[in-house]
């Protein structure tokens, strides 16, 4: 699940093409919005793209049905949330309890639940003074990054940071690190729903 230039997807495609999703592979990539670079790196890696925005539904529940059938006719077994900015209702977390994950740019609880992604993290993290951030890959629950912790690692914060280049480190030094160990980890325990 995908929203903005697909960096995160990258990660786990190039640790698949390394040989380090072992237990798994990527089936399906889904965009909140037409236009996201991410599809264009899900096609260039031959995985199977779909696009449901919000708005294309009336309601909340069709919003939610259109996501589970996507799952459900590519048979996912593992959803993992890279760089995905639409909060999922207990409906859809319900449905695959224990089987979504996000990465989040901070070490959890810090800076993080409803309004905290993108810069807005790094922002804060700035403006508070913390020495030390990072980032978090925790199971999804109806809670905004409330779920299970499932792996952390620290980024330091230098001298002359801005949110930008904060940003880029915690991406390139934990996030894309975490999320394919993440997601093997969880393919690696979860029994299949689809034979």
């Amino acid at each position: 699940m995908v929203s903005g230039g697909g960096t995160n997807l990258q990660a786990l495609i190039d640790a698949e093409k390394r040989g380090e999703l072992k237990s798994g592979k990527l089936a399906l990539v889904i965009a909140s919005k037409e236009g996201a670079y991410a599809l264009e790196r899900a096609k260039k890696a031959g995985i199977p793209t779909a696009v449901i925005p919000r708005r294309a539904y009336a309601t909340q529940e069709a919003f939610d049905k259109a996501i589970l059938d996507a799952w459900g006719e590519a048979r996912i077994d593992l959803v993992v949330l890279a760089g995905y900015l639409s909060i999922l209702t207990a409906n859809v977390t319900g449905a695959y309890e224990g089987r979504i994950i996000n990465v989040h740019p901070s070490l959890i609880p810090s800076f993080c639940g409803a309004g905290f992604y993108g810069l807005r993290v790094h922002e804060a993290a700035l403006e508070k003074g913390v020495k030390v951030t990072g980032a978090t890959v925790h199971i999804v629950n109806e809670v905004p990054d409330g779920g299970k912790i499932l792996l952390q690692k620290a980024v330091e914060v230098r001298e002359g940071d801005t949110p930008e280049t904060l940003q880029k480190r915690v991406m390139e030094e934990a996030e894309w690190l975490l999320l394919p160990q993440a997601a093997e980890m969880m393919c690696q325990k979860l029994p299949a729903l689809y034979d």
